[in-house]
């Protein structure tokens, strides 16, 4: 009966994923053989218009969902032509479908507000893990930089014995979106 449960489990989060609710205006940002996790819709950059964080993968099937494929956060904005473009993207702050562990894929969210998102992946086995990091929009150096980056872990037998690492860029200095790499803040 176990099995039957984790079984459904990961199928309603596979297709949760490839049922991601995503604009027709968005839809051009998708490349062939991709298919988008997650898309969100904000004003990302301050000028009062709606913008996008669009998360995408390459499309697999279900014998591949483990493959370590990287995935691409994608940041669109809207001109003042009301026309959207490409802005900036990472390869790797959305965590790839196999870096979870036994837990399986770490992706956990995307979460949007004005000037500001933060990606949330989540991971383990016994020991569980996040990686949250949270970007803000520069409106002098015109870019997203990453303002936060918190590390948590803890023992799923002794949730209460939670760690935490918060870092900053007093920890860091000055990471644009485009340049982030997560090996290189930890």
């Amino acid at each position: 009966m176990l099995i039957v449960l984790l079984a459904l489990s990961l199928t309603v989060s596979v297709s949760a994923q490839e049922t991601t609710d995503v604009p027709q205006e968005v839809k051009p940002f998708i490349g062939k053989d991709m298919s988008a996790l997650a898309c969100k819709s904000a004003d990302l950059n301050g000028d009062g218009t709606k913008d996008y964080v669009l998360v995408v993968e390459t499309s697999a099937s279900a014998a591949d969902r483990n493959s370590e494929d990287d995935r691409t956060l994608l940041i669109i904005t809207r001109g003042a032509n009301d026309e959207l473009k490409l802005a900036k993207s990472n390869d790797g702050v959305v965590f790839c479908r196999g870096c979870g562990g036994a837990f399986g894929d770490p992706f956990d969210s995307v979460e949007v507000k004005r000037n500001s998102f933060t990606v949330v992946n989540y991971g383990g086995s016994a020991w569980r893990w996040s990686e949250t990091f949270t970007f803000n929009y520069s409106r002098i150096d015109k870019t997203w930089q990453l303002v936060k980056a918190v590390s948590e872990s803890f023992n799923s037998l002794a949730p209460q014995n939670l760690k935490r690492k918060v870092r900053t860029p007093k920890n860091f200095g000055k990471i644009d979106i485009a340049d982030f790499d997560s090996s290189k803040i930890k």
